[in-house]
This record gives structure tokens, C-alpha cells and sequence, in this order.
């Protein structure tokens, strides 16, 4: 019997961070990378496809730091404001 995947449907979601990464707030998961117990996701920047970097995909649960799908920062900022 096979071990239940971790974050399934990770490669190809979208994130928004509460904070700017690199100068912007919204990435796509290109690829990920499993290491022991570990899984980390390719994040490649929405606007500019030359900033990438691995982040471990459990961070995306954090609320405080990400938003799945692409929010607009008029959004953001009622997410802030409500904080």
C-alpha cells in the first residue's frame, strides 16, 4: 500500500504573499522536491520568470504568510486590515 501523497496538488497552484518576495507577491509552483519527510516547492514569481526559489511547501499553510490563488492587493490589504 502506498503512502498518501503530501500536497498533491502542488505543482501548479498559485500563491500570494502578504509580504513581497523578491520584489512581488504573486508565484506559481513550477515543480517540487521530495527530501525524507520534507516536501519543497518551486516558486517562480508571476510577473518575472527569473526569480525562483524553493521554499518548504508547509510554509504555505501559514496564513500569515500566504494566500492561495492570486489575490489583488485590494484584497491584501482587507486581509491586513483584518489582522
Amino acid at each position: 500500500m502506498s503512502k498518501k501523497q503530501k500536497f498533491p496538488y502542488l505543482v501548479g497552484s498559485r500563491w500570494t504573499s502578504h509580504q513581497k518576495t523578491w520584489g512581488w507577491r504573486h508565484f506559481q509552483v513550477v515543480n517540487r522536491k521530495n527530501e525524507g519527510k520534507w516536501v519543497f516547492a518551486e516558486m517562480v514569481a508571476a510577473c518575472d520568470p527569473s526569480v525562483r526559489f524553493w521554499l518548504n511547501a508547509a510554509q504555505l499553510k501559514d496564513r500569515s504568510l500566504w494566500q492561495a490563488g492570486w489575490q489583488s492587493t485590494q484584497e491584501l490589504e482587507e486581509l491586513e486590515t483584518a489582522d
